[in-house]
């Protein structure tokens, strides 16, 4: 079924809706959470969670692409889950690892979410990563959007994880420069 039809059932509220979206997505959106939660059952949590939050916003806007839709809410939920689980904690964890490793491209002044939206920040990082190489492109959202771990990331790509550093590191500071001459104040 394509998307659209989806869409089109949810929509309709038509009960149908959610397994069509579980058969389609399912694994994609679970694999989210569980690079996020690394456990099974949270995850679960957060993807029917998705599907309630698809479920009552049938009727606003559809999505463009409903897959990078839906995988933008389980991320949401699995991140404010983990938030939950580890706020009385501090380590190392991937999330954790991840997120400090960004930070500083996205934690800059107050200025910059005063002057750029939100949305406008998105589109520019994706006109970033689309000036980089299929790859590089890949490891960036493995580690920054699907939190892999260095090592899983390097395994899938058949390189050595010290080579993914050294990408990862590279395009973050593209970024920073990229985002700069687009006018964000890092």
């Amino acid at each position: 079924m394509d998307d659209r039809e989806i869409i089109r059932l949810f929509a309709e509220r038509n009960e149908n809706a959610i397994d069509a979206i579980s058969r389609k997505y399912g694994g994609y959106c679970h694999g989210i959470a569980k690079n996020i939660l690394k456990n099974d059952e949270d995850a679960e949590e957060c993807v029917s969670d998705a599907y309630l939050k698809l479920w009552e916003s049938s009727c606003e806007k559809s999505p463009a692409n409903l897959k990078l839709f839906l995988a933008k809410i389980v991320r949401n939920l699995a991140l404010n889950k983990y938030k939950e689980k580890t706020r009385e904690k501090r380590g190392g964890s991937e999330i954790t690892l991840a997120l400090d490793e960004i930070s500083e491209l996205v934690s800059g002044e107050e200025q910059t979410e005063a002057e750029f939206s939100y949305g406008e920040l998105i589109r520019t990082v994706n006109r970033f990563l689309r000036t980089a190489s299929e790859r590089d492109c890949g490891i960036f959202i493995n580690r920054y959007f699907d939190f892999y771990s260095t090592s899983e990331i390097a395994a899938s790509y058949g390189i050595k994880e010290s080579n993914v550093l050294k990408i990862l590191s590279r395009m973050r500071e593209k970024l920073k420069k990229y985002l700069e001459k687009e006018g964000y104040h890092i």
